[in-house]
């Protein structure tokens, strides 16, 4: 948890629009994931995941400076010039919500701020796996992690999991989130959503009041501390079913990420805990496709724990799990190659991105070939 904690949100309410929102509104209009602002350089937007120019102004210290400090409150600027750095959502309009980074760099301010789109996708527009939902449907208990690298659409992912259980299963989900990213509407389950910052004040807060709120599905969003893995696996003891996020490649990696941030004297007993409540591991890649309608589309693996797994990762041989995850198609698994493969043949994507994201290119050539490799 951050020792520095920061202000609760709360978005101030001017009798004229910001000036800043014209910024914003050009991200929304362009499409665009992320929006920045330096001193020195005009509006930059993240459109597809290349860094785009636009037109606007040149930002000068005076001007960045008088634009952000127009939506902040007393104690956010107070914050802001004690840390050097402030996190906040932002909302735009009714509908445009942003999770908002404010900075200090060369003793200039600057803003990183990223879209959230608040409707969740269908599950089936987002080209995923059928064996996803089929975790989301047989699981009621235990730990699922979804991994990936920062904008590869973990978040999404674990919203149409949730949002399946949510139009499927009577039950109590509760979602801890910074920012929340999705609004869910209430269908079978009843979702309660608490944003840090805003509903409750850190994660630490939000994990000790999680007993006394009765929840059968809980959101933790991304696992980066100590506590808060440990949050999650004791609610996943207590026969709750946990959501979390990493950052990791594969999902050996993101196993090995999270044992890691315990100290070394501690990581045995984590691993025998991860393992015992661990339910499937889902990894993704999110990519150019070639199809209009489809821009970006992910390659996946899963990773599903069964017994052999389990006892894998709890006796540190973790890294043998990838042979087990190529010959598990039966149990739900998928590995990297077999999903790139399908996708070059499905007319996905191109066979050049498919070779430049393979955990290993010899293999995929030769599954292209009709060659899988087992081990």
């Amino acid at each position: 948890m951050s020792e520095k904690t920061q202000p609760i949100d709360s978005q101030i309410h001017l009798e004229v629009e910001p000036e800043i929102n014209r910024y914003f509104k050009a991200a929304i209009k362009a499409q665009a994931s992320d929006l920045h602002l330096k001193v020195g350089h005009s509006l930059k937007l993240r459109v597809n995941k290349d860094i785009k120019d636009t037109t606007a102004e040149v930002m000068t210290e005076e001007k960045i400076e008088k634009l952000v400090f127009q939506i902040l409150n007393d104690k956010q600027k107070q914050f802001l010039l004690e840390n050097g750095s402030l996190d906040f959502a932002y909302e735009v309009g009714q509908a445009d919500r942003f999770r908002v980074n404010v900075f200090r760099q060369r003793s200039k301010i600057s803003l990183s701020a990223r879209r959230i789109v608040s409707a969740i996708p269908p599950f089936e527009s987002l080209h995923l796996p059928p064996s996803i939902k089929a975790i989301a449907d047989k699981s009621h208990e235990g730990l699922i992690l979804v991994g990936g690298p920062g904008g590869c659409g973990k978040s999404t992912t674990i919203a149409s999991m949730i949002n399946h259980i949510n139009s499927t299963r009577p039950c109590h989900i509760i979602t801890i989130e910074d920012p929340l990213e999705f609004i869910y509407v209430d269908q079978k389950a009843i979702v309660s959503q608490r944003e840090i910052g805003l509903d409750v004040r850190d994660y630490e807060d939000a994990l000790k009041s999680l007993k006394r709120q009765d929840p059968d599905v809980v959101l933790i969003g991304e696992l980066q501390e100590k506590e808060t893995i440990t949050a999650a696996i004791r609610a996943a003891e207590t026969g709750k079913l946990v959501f979390g996020t990493v950052n990791a490649a594969n999902g050996i990696q993101a196993i090995q990420r999270l044992v890691d941030l315990f100290p070394p004297e501690e990581r045995g007993l984590a691993r025998q805990t991860l393992a015992n409540v661990l339910r499937a591991v889902i990894t993704q890649m999110l990519l150019a496709g070639l199809k209009k309608t489809t821009p970006r589309i992910p390659a996946v693996e899963i990773m599903i724990a069964t017994p052999v797994v389990r006892n894998l990762i709890a006796d540190g041989h973790e890294t043998e799990v990838i042979s087990i995850i190529k010959t598990g198609e039966s149990d739900g698994m998928l590995d990297f190659i077999e999903s790139l493969r399908s996708l070059v043949e499905g007319d996905w994507i191109d066979l050049k991105t498919a070779l430049q994201y393979a955990p290993n290119v010899e293999e995929l050539k030769m599954a292209l070939k009709g060659i899988r490799s087992r081990g």
